[in-house]
């Protein structure tokens, strides 16, 4: 499973009133429950800066992930970033079986 990071921005559109906000996200969430199957979300958070969330998930493959982006879109009148993310660990790893940097001699 690849973990993906969403930041999220609703539109005023989709901002009638808070206590619709929940609403809201129950009803994305049964979606993507039913139309994404091997999401798992891992968490979200509410942000302040240019996003309002930042949503951490893992999903089978990038066009699931796609899927989960363009539901949030539909539904929250919002726009998405979705980005793979890979653990650090992973990364380390990754990293010792690559070969140094040649730089040429001047």
């Amino acid at each position: 499973m690849t973990t993906f990071i969403m930041l999220t921005r609703l539109s005023h559109q989709a901002l009638q009133s808070p206590a619709s906000l929940e609403k809201l996200s129950h009803e994305v969430i049964r979606r993507i429950r039913s139309d994404c199957p091997g999401v798992e979300w891992k968490a979200s958070y509410v942000v302040l800066g240019p996003s309002d969330y930042v949503d951490i998930f893992t999903a089978p493959d990038v066009v699931t992930a796609t899927k989960v982006a363009t539901i949030i879109r539909t539904f929250g009148h919002a726009t998405t970033e979705v980005w793979p993310a890979t653990a650090w660990s992973d990364f380390v790893q990754i990293a010792r079986t690559m070969p140094p940097a040649i730089i040429p001699q001047a």
